[in-house]
Formats: structure tokens, C-alpha cells, sequence
């Protein structure tokens, strides 16, 4: 597998199948099926021949090159919306 992390925080935002061709530019990154306007050469690394945890979503994961970690705090883009939801409800139904 591949990941593209970004180099501030080394988030891992994307990861691809090894087979995909990646490629970095100054202004994107190129992946088979889309660009990516907010990822580029130089605020971002392709790493290559990785191995993501089992429950690997984006932004869940630091990828340091070695090693994976869960970002402190992170909290499921899901759960979020629906705890959002639950208060709009509340809020409706008051």
C-alpha cells in the first residue's frame, strides 16, 4: 500500500494500492481516478510499501515513514455527525 501524508504533521490522508501511479507535482498530487489540489510536492510525501492499521480511515493515522499512530483526539467523522444531528433534533423537538 501507499499513503500520502502530510509533511506538518505526517496525517495520513489517502492510501492507494501499490499498483496505483502516483505522482507529486508542484502545484497536486495525481492519483488514477482524481487530483488532489491541497497535496503537493512540497507540503507532502508519497510513502510507498506500507502497511495501514486494519481500521485506517483519513486523518486518523500519523504516518511517520516507520511507524503508525492514532492522531490524539480524533473522533469519527460519523459519530460526529450524528451527536450534530442529535442536537438539532433536541433543538426541533423543544
Amino acid at each position: 500500500m501507499q499513503t500520502i501524508t502530510f509533511n506538518s504533521n505526517n496525517v495520513s490522508a489517502y492510501t492507494f494500492d501499490d499498483a496505483h501511479t502516483l505522482t507529486a507535482s508542484a502545484d497536486s498530487i495525481t492519483t488514477p481516478t482524481f487530483i488532489i489540489g491541497d497535496m503537493n510536492s512540497s507540503n507532502a510525501t508519497i510513502h510507498t510499501g506500507t502497511t495501514p492499521p486494519a481500521d485506517w480511515q483519513g486523518n486518523r493515522y500519523t504516518f511517520d515513514g516507520t511507524t503508525w499512530a492514532e492522531v490524539t483526539g480524533w473522533v469519527d467523522p460519523k459519530v460526529a455527525e450524528i451527536a450534530r444531528l442529535r442536537l438539532e433534533i433536541d433543538a426541533l423537538n423543544a
